[in-house]
């Protein structure tokens, strides 16, 4: 088993924990005071964390402490199922193993998250299959929407919303990806 001074992205996932619990603790005392805005410095430091676990475009400050505890919770999740030692498919929060979700993109829209079939009493060998045709449905559908980006440009209507579109299609791929082979312990 390695540690997290051995693997450096595991000592990256704790750091990022660590900090999540403390914006968490803060986000908490807050709601206790009933307090219903938030502070400007909580919103921002909210908005690098996201930034850091790696939402990249889909990070948001949040303006409510409802939307900032929702917001550092599943950052959380995110980095807990990031786990090395997990041999657990990814999930969305609040969403059963396999399930999909829609998400609104910053830029109009949305856009189908995919997630992997989930691990059951099946040997791997019949899992894989299902993994890996996932993750070729997930490549196709960057592909089809980095054509739509391509031809958004080219028309000028509508390319800043279709190339969201296609960053948040290969950020979705390559998470698979990267689930997928510490899941089987090998490069897909």
């Amino acid at each position: 088993m390695k540690t997290s001074l051995s693997n450096p992205e595991d000592g990256d996932r704790r750091a990022l924990l660590q900090e999540s619990d403390e914006l968490l603790d803060e986000v908490e005392v807050l709601r206790l005071g009933d307090l219903r805005r938030v502070p400007e410095r909580l919103s921002t430091a909210i908005e690098k964390l996201q930034l850091k676990a790696g939402r990249g475009e889909a990070s948001i400050a949040p303006a409510t402490l409802r939307n900032a505890h929702e917001l550092v919770l599943s950052v959380q999740y995110r980095l807990m199922s990031g786990n090395p030692r997990n041999r657990m498919t990814g999930t969305h929060l609040g969403r059963g193993g396999g399930q999909a979700t829609v998400r609104a993109l910053a830029g109009g829209g949305t856009w189908k998250h995919l997630v992997l079939p989930p691990l059951g009493p099946a040997p791997m060998a019949e899992w894989q299959p299902l993994a890996e045709a996932t993750l070729e449905r997930a490549l196709d559908r960057w592909a089809y929407a980095q054509h739509h980006a391509v031809q958004a440009a080219r028309d000028r209507s509508g390319a800043k919303q279709a190339l969201a579109r296609s960053r948040v299609a290969w950020r979705n791929y390559l998470e698979l990806r990267e689930e997928a082979e510490r899941l089987l312990g090998t490069p897909t």
